[in-house]
């Protein structure tokens, strides 16, 4: 099941944010839009999703609804600023986005589209389950402006999706590019590596799998074991071999040769796309620490320095929403050495680089050693920047730590 919220002040019911907050036009803005239902329960995930089973008395019908509730209030609560900065992106993420109509989905982005505007040339990106997605799906949602599909492949190795308790077959990821691409949709494809069983072979065959379909971007994330997971009690009791570090680390550095070869550079440590104009701008904002509004039970917000997050059940937030209460469960305002710190664990995973000079005196101190030890290149540090090496990227941890050591 999910896990706990984090600890944070009373929110308010009205939703009102601090009056001097220090809101800047000219930063970009963003919305995230959560749908928390799944058909089936995976076995590694720990995110705030619910299967029909966990959801007594919450109907997936009315949900579009309440999440156009939150919008209305979300335009309310930012006055002037939401007239003022268009989004820039918009971000239907889950769960499983398209387990709901593709008009529910298209009535969302209208509700955001009303309440703030969308700029010119604005990235919509759904995330989808490959057996979700048909031409009619995807031509309805590209009709509604949606510009970006992101389908969950996870694997293209049938054993793999079983060990996961991913459902759907693999021969569904191509017929499911091939709707979006009928659509006029970009393509991203998320993939996970590490799964107890997976050889460096198996992710050989999925990363090959991955780009004989030409996508425009690829994710590939390192399986976490999350505590209280069905997977991390299959390992606890010894059913699954636990992820390898070492094999992981080669698979990592796979898939970054393989990718490259194939035209695809990386922009944060889990991410390549074909070109700069494939990089997903949505997650951009989080990394680079913009501002957005998170709609959804769960979700998270971040407005000038203000942070917030949703109660966490779906029937809790539509009692809110409904009730034209915010959503919000708690909020926190990080001081400055708290907003550092993030800002170096965020930006210094981005191939642009971070500024020297947010890291701690003790962190510049450590420049040096840090490009010693080829965990971060040099050029890049005699211009003022730190950007990660391929070996820095597998250690990003390491350096963080050793750039905000006090």
């Amino acid at each position: 099941m999910p896990g706990a919220l984090p600890l944070g002040d009373p929110a308010p019911l009205d939703g009102a944010l601090p009056p001097d907050l220090p809101i800047d036009r000219d930063t970009d803005f963003g919305v995230y839009l959560h749908v928390p239902f799944c058909r089936v329960r995976c076995g590694y995930c720990d995110f705030n999703t619910y299967t029909a089973t966990e959801l007594r008395g919450v109907s997936q019908a009315s949900y579009a609804d309440s999440a156009i509730r939150e919008i209305t209030l979300a335009r309310r609560v930012l006055g002037d600023a939401a007239a003022e900065r268009p989004a820039s992106t918009v971000f239907f993420g889950g769960g499983t986005p398209t387990l709901l109509p593709p008009g529910d989905l298209a009535r969302m982005l209208t509700a955001v589209r009303d309440g703030f505007g969308l700029r010119a040339g604005a990235e919509v990106t759904v995330e989808a389950n490959p057996d979700t997605v048909t031409e009619a799906v995807a031509a309805e949602l590209a009709a509604a402006g949606v510009t970006r599909l992101s389908i969950g492949m996870q694997s293209a190795v049938p054993a793999v999706l079983a060990t996961l308790d991913r459902t759907h077959d693999p021969a569904r990821v191509e017929s499911a590019v091939a709707a979006a691409r009928a659509a006029g949709l970009d393509v991203s494809l998320d993939l996970i590596y590490g799964t107890p069983g997976e050889s460096l072979d198996d992710w050989r065959r999925s990363l090959d799998a991955a780009l004989a379909l030409a996508p425009d971007h690829v994710s590939a994330y390192a399986l976490i074991v999350e505590e209280g997971t069905q997977l991390e009690r299959r390992i606890r009791r010894g059913e699954l071999v636990p992820p390898d570090d070492d094999l992981h680390a080669d698979m990592y550095e796979l898939a970054d040769a393989v990718l490259g070869e194939a035209g695809f550079g990386w922009y944060e440590v889990s991410n390549w796309a074909r070109g700069d104009e494939h990089r997903s701008r949505h997650n951009l904002a989080y990394w680079r620490g913009t501002d957005w509004w998170g709609v959804g039970p769960g979700a998270h917000s971040h407005v000038a320095g203000l942070r917030w997050w949703n109660v966490k059940h779906p029937a809790a937030y539509a009692q809110r929403v409904d009730a034209a209460e915010s959503p919000a469960a708690g909020r926190e305002r990080p001081d400055a050495d708290a907003r550092r710190l993030e800002e170096v664990l965020l930006r210094s995973r981005l191939a642009d680089g971070m500024p020297i000079d947010l890291a701690t005196s003790a962190g510049r101190r450590a420049v040096a050693g840090l490009i010693a030890d080829g965990l971060v290149d040099a050029a890049a540090a005699l211009r003022g920047r730190i950007v990660l090496t391929l070996r820095g990227r597998l250690l990003a941890d390491a350096v963080v730590r050793a750039l905000t050591a006090v």
